[in-house]
C-alpha cells in the first residue's frame, strides 16, 4: 500500500469512520460500493484465500486494499478482536442520499421500522435480514445509534447494501404503515404492499404510543398461546417473508 502508514491514517480516520469488523463485514462493504480508505489484517495471505474462496468477485480490490501488520497492532486498533483478525474503515454514506432514498416513491419493497430497540446485535441482525430481502432501508427511532459498531458487526457490512438511518416517527418515509402488535390482524390473510412501512415494537415494551397512532394497520404473526413473544429479528425475517410471498 502506497500513500500514508495506514496504522496513522486509522488513528486519523477512526472517529468519524464506521469500523468493519472481520472478513464478512469488509467484504459486503466492498461488495455493495463502500469507500473503504484503510483496510489491515494479521495474515494478509489468509484473508486473500477467504476471498478467493468466499468472495472471489471482491478477491482483486481486497488485494488492493489489505495491508498486514502484526497482532498488536491490530488488537490496539479494535475493540474486540473478530477471528478472522481483519478490519477496515469505511465512509459512512450520505444522510442526504439515504433519505432521499427511503422518501423516493413508487417504492419497490418495503421499509423495516425499529420502534426504540435496545439490543445492538439484534438491531445489526436486523439490518443483514432487511440487505437479504432487497427492504429499501431500515429506520430505527429512539436512542440506539443503528451505525453503532456492534450493530455493524452484528449487520456483517450489510448497512451499504440498504438505507440505514435514525429518525422520529414525524420524519418516518411515506407509505402505509402496518405495525406488528399481538391484537392485531392475523398477518397471514393481510396483503403488504411494496410501499408498506413495517414497523416493529421492542421486545419488552412494544410499540410506542406514537408510533401506534401513526399505523393505519396492526397485524399480529401466528404464535402458539402461553408464548411471549419472539425474538425482533424472527418477527422481521417472517413478515418480510410473507410480503414476498405476496409480491406479484
Amino acid at each position: 500500500m502506497t500513500g500514508p502508514d495506514p496504522v496513522s491514517l486509522w488513528h486519523r480516520l477512526a472517529d468519524t469512520s464506521v469500523l468493519l469488523d472481520g472478513f464478512h463485514a469488509l467484504k459486503h462493504a466492498v461488495r455493495f460500493g463502500a469507500d473503504v480508505p484503510v483496510a489491515v489484517a494479521v495474515d494478509r495471505g489468509a484473508a486473500l484465500a477467504l476471498a478467493e474462496e468466499l468472495a472471489p468477485d471482491v478477491r482483486d480490490t481486497l488485494d488492493a486494499l489489505l495491508t498486514q501488520v502484526p497482532e498488536s497492532v491490530y488488537a490496539s486498533l479494535v475493540p474486540r478482536p473478530h477471528p478472522t483478525a481483519v478490519a477496515a474503515l469505511a465512509v459512512r454514506p450520505s444522510r442526504a442520499a439515504h433519505l432521499e432514498r427511503l422518501a423516493h416513491t413508487p417504492r419497490t419493497a418495503p421499509v423495516v421500522v425499529l420502534d426504540h430497540p435496545r439490543n445492538l446485535g439484534n438491531a445489526g441482525a436486523v439490518i443483514r435480514l432487511a440487505a437479504g430481502f432487497g427492504a429499501t432501508g431500515v429506520v430505527t427511532t429512539g436512542t440506539l445509534d443503528p451505525w453503532h459498531p456492534t450493530v455493524v458487526r452484528a449487520g456483517a457490512g450489510l448497512h451499504f447494501a440498504t438505507a440505514v438511518e435514525r429518525l422520529t416517527v414525524a420524519e418516518l418515509p411515506p407509505g402505509p404503515v402496518f405495525a406488528l402488535d399481538p391484537e392485531g390482524d392475523d398477518i397471514r390473510g393481510v396483503k403488504l404492499p411494496d410501499d408498506a412501512v413495517l414497523a416493529f415494537g421492542s421486545e419488552r415494551s412494544g410499540l410506542s404510543p406514537e408510533l401506534r397512532a401513526r399505523a393505519g394497520h396492526l397485524v399480529a404473526l401466528p404464535m402458539r398461546p402461553q408464548v411471549s413473544s419472539y425474538n425482533l429479528a424472527t418477527s422481521v425475517a417472517m413478515t418480510l417473508y410473507h410480503w414476498s410471498l405476496g409480491r406479484a
